[in-house]
């Protein structure tokens, strides 16, 4: 398995506990430093981990692995399987078992991925996430583990396909040639998800290989997060272009604008009705609709303990945390439209480390 850590010297003892506590066996644990200052180097030495540290990386996480996946895929065989994963991540002890279950029974799957939750923390920013995730696991499930986009924090993929992708860059896949990961991706995640793909393979996210992560700590850091997250999607798109594989995310991506402006329009009509003095409170059978929504928003995150459920509750909080992601959407489609200059966002951790 490969962890790819920049100033993860508070984050990685925990990661490398999760990854020597699983069910199954873990052979190899390879550490990527990337452009370390704090103690992560000596932390992963002292663990026994075998530390490489990248030399003259401009291009983060991609251009991290891109330093050591290549060569690293040479010494493994057709059968074999590769963990990669963040080192603010921790693992659930069945993770790597039930991954490698799911390829062996699953032919079709070139990769699995997690099904993220959110560390504790972050106050109310921070419970608003942990609320997404939880219903984010919940959609995949329904799905019946079908993965959208192989989550960066932790997936499990077949060595052969990994070795397909590096040799199909700058040909059927975008990229320089023998690069595994794209390093002018803004969301490597979601670009090597479009790379197995477009090469025939499934991508699947069991409920059984759960992760938890950080959540943004600040506002600020959620917005460009999410900023990241869905101008990377948009241009990962624009870079693939119209495909059988890419139609669905275009199609997806068209019905969430469409709802945006929807939103927009409901708004700015309630707004006049009530300038107007026209506005009417819901009568009887009226609030039933808006009762069964209540009703699912708390459903949906039971899971996550009383607190979370109150959360949900009162609408109004998760409503202006949709607003807000709403028009970082609508930003990142400026900007993508625009072809504005790109920013990898990190977040400032304690003991001077980034994420």
């Amino acid at each position: 398995m490969v962890i790819t850590a920049h100033n993860k010297q508070r984050h990685l003892p925990a990661a490398l506990g999760s990854v020597k506590a699983q069910s199954g066996a873990v052979s190899r644990i390879v550490v990527i430093a990337d452009r370390c200052t704090d103690r992560t180097v000596d932390i992963a030495r002292e663990q026994g981990c075998e530390v490489v540290e990248t030399v003259g990386n401009g291009v983060l996480k991609a251009g991290a692995l891109n330093q050591v996946l290549p060569a690293l895929l040479d010494t493994l065989g057709e059968a074999d399987a590769l963990l990669l994963m963040d080192a603010d991540t921790t693992i659930c002890p069945e993770f790597t078992e039930a991954a490698l279950a799911c390829l062996a029974s699953r032919p079709e799957a070139g990769a699995v991925g997690g099904v993220f939750y959110g560390h504790s923390g972050a106050g109310l920013v921070g419970a608003l996430q942990r609320n997404e995730y939880a219903r984010y696991a919940r959609e995949v499930a329904r799905r019946r583990a079908r993965a959208t986009v192989l989550t960066g924090t932790a997936s499990v993929f077949r060595a052969r396909v990994l070795r397909a992708v590096a040799a199909a860059r700058g040909t059927l896949l975008p990229g320089p040639p023998g690069c595994v990961y794209d390093p002018g991706a803004l969301t490597e995640d979601n670009e090597i998800t479009l790379a197995v793909k477009h090469l025939g393979w499934a991508t699947l996210s069991p409920r059984r290989c759960r992760v938890v992560t950080e959540v943004m700590p600040t506002w600020g850091d959620f917005v460009r997060q999410r900023l990241r997250w869905q101008r990377g999607a948009l241009e990962n798109l624009r870079a693939y272009g119209l495909t059988g594989v890419t139609l669905p995310y275009i199609v997806k991506q068209c019905a969430m604008y469409f709802g945006i402006a929807a939103v927009c329009l409901m708004l700015f009509t309630s707004g006049l009705f009530v300038c107007l003095g026209l506005y009417t409170a819901p009568r009887g059978w009226l609030w039933v609709p808006l009762a069964v929504f209540v009703l699912e928003r708390v459903w949906t995150v039971r899971r996550q303990g009383p607190a979370a459920m109150a959360l949900a509750a009162p609408l109004v909080l998760e409503f202006a945390y949709d607003g807000v992601q709403q028009w970082v959407y609508l930003r990142a489609a400026a900007q993508t439209l625009r072809r504005q200059g790109r920013q990898w966002h990190h977040v400032a951790c304690e003991e001077g480390s980034r994420t």
